[in-house]
């Protein structure tokens, strides 16, 4: 399955190693990885590389003493329906040198990096796919969307009457340092409602107050960030935001752009939407990620009036590495069973496996003999994994291949997420 995990110096093939990433290598592979995303190297980098860094997880190519290819894991839960989570990993800084390329050593760090973290017992593997094309052919599938809205007062009329009103919490603005201290607990209260979402690492949360710097990122802008609390003072949910001043024919003419939004009850969502529409001065809300099923626009006295930023766009792509483990851990809307026949040349998914859930949605996923209903690649079956994609929709595409009459529409019944997987986060 795959290739075994390496020893310290991986293998080799035309000279050039792929290997683990000690410590002492991380300013080469820093300057690797700035390198492959066209950004000047700094020095001053080096705190966030170092403080990020994960023995084990981080992979170079080498061509003698010089980095030409990086990859980096990161290690993540991620909520799967039902609120659950899963261990996965997180890939990101993957580069090989424009002088480097074609020379098979982004397939090499990623037999490495998949078989690592099999052995480790990480059910599955998530990414954010630059390009489309990359991907597919190691086994990933795009598996979550976001979509993105422009929402002028004046258009949009604002929110409905009565919504974000008569609640018995209260919102107050918080300090970057008491951030620190809020966040990291209430974000795993929100992320487990939110299939698709990933827990956020300490080093993210100083990151995000401002505390470190990350290579290749904007001066950093304090955001202003929003509470809100329920009677009992628990904080509930989080606005966080940035306001781009501007005057039009001397009047104000500002915009807010939402950072983050997490709420862990409509009361608390409603309530902050209703201030993100009261901030004085401010003509237009800007949300640049938000899930593709957020009733925001709804909530509006003219839903027509949030214009799409971007089109509904895949985000996070997923690649299964241990089937029963990943369909065994997340839950299901109704009973029932599907056969799917996964080819998949490294191994992780491949074989026949019957997807059985119960009356009470738990499920199991176990090797069959059984006909199948259903033949996929290993792609296919990361799309499906959280729920987001249609069965049907893939088979209209010729990525899903229905062995029996009626078995994608049965199959869709039982994989879809009642609530769409999103993915708040960028890594």
């Amino acid at each position: 399955m795959g290739i075994e995990p390496s020893a310290e110096h991986g293998d080799r093939h035309q000279d050039l190693i792929v290997r683990v990433v000690r410590e002492d290598d991380i300013e080469e592979w820093g300057r690797a990885v700035q390198a492959g995303f066209l950004a000047p190297f700094q020095k001053d980098d080096m705190g966030w590389r170092r403080r990020t860094f994960e023995p084990g997880r981080w992979f170079g190519a080498y061509d003698g003493a010089r980095c030409v290819g990086t990859f980096r894991g990161i290690p993540f839960a991620l909520t799967v329906p039902g609120g659950a989570t899963l261990a996965a990993d997180g890939i990101a800084s993957v580069t090989v040198t424009a002088t480097h390329r074609r020379r098979g050593l982004l397939t090499r760090m990623m037999a490495l990096d998949l078989a690592t973290a099999h052995a480790r017992g990480e059910a599955v593997a998530i990414l954010m796919a630059a390009e489309y094309a990359i991907y597919g052919r190691y086994g990933f599938g795009p598996a979550v969307r976001k979509a993105g809205y422009e929402i002028g007062f004046s258009s949009s009329g604002g929110l409905r009457p009565g919504v974000g009103i008569g609640g018995t919490g209260r919102i107050e603005l918080a300090t970057m340092e008491e951030l620190r201290k809020i966040g990291p607990e209430l974000h795993e209260r929100h992320r487990l409602t939110q299939p698709g979402a990933i827990s956020r690492p300490a080093w993210w949360w100083q990151w995000y107050t401002g505390e470190i710097a990350r290579p290749g990122a904007s001066p950093f802008k304090e955001p202003f960030a929003a509470l809100h609390r329920a009677a009992d003072g628990e904080v509930t949910g989080l606005l966080a935001y940035r306001v781009e001043s501007g005057w039009s024919d001397g009047r104000p003419d500002c915009t807010l752009t939402v950072v983050d939004h997490m709420a862990t009850d409509r009361e608390a969502a409603e309530a902050l939407w209703r201030y993100a529409f009261s901030v004085d001065w401010v003509r237009k809300v800007v949300v640049d990620n938000i899930a593709p099923d957020d009733p925001l626009p709804l909530l509006l006295n003219n839903p027509r009036a949030a214009r799409p930023t971007v089109e509904s766009i895949d985000s996070l792509w997923l690649r299964v590495l241990d089937v029963p483990a990943a369909f065994g851990t997340r839950t299901y809307r109704v009973p029932g069973r599907t056969v799917l026949e996964v080819a998949d040349p490294a191994g992780y998914a491949a074989g026949r496996w019957a997807v059985e859930a119960a009356a009470d949605g738990t499920g199991r996923a176990t090797r069959t003999e059984d006909p199948a209903d259903l033949a996929m690649d290993a792609g296919a079956l990361g799309s499906l994994y959280l729920g987001g994609e249609s069965v049907p929709r893939l088979t209209a595409a010729g990525l899903v291949r229905e062995l029996r009459p009626d078995a994608a529409l049965e199959a869709d019944l039982l994989l879809r997420s009642a609530v769409a997987p999103w993915c708040p986060d960028d890594f």
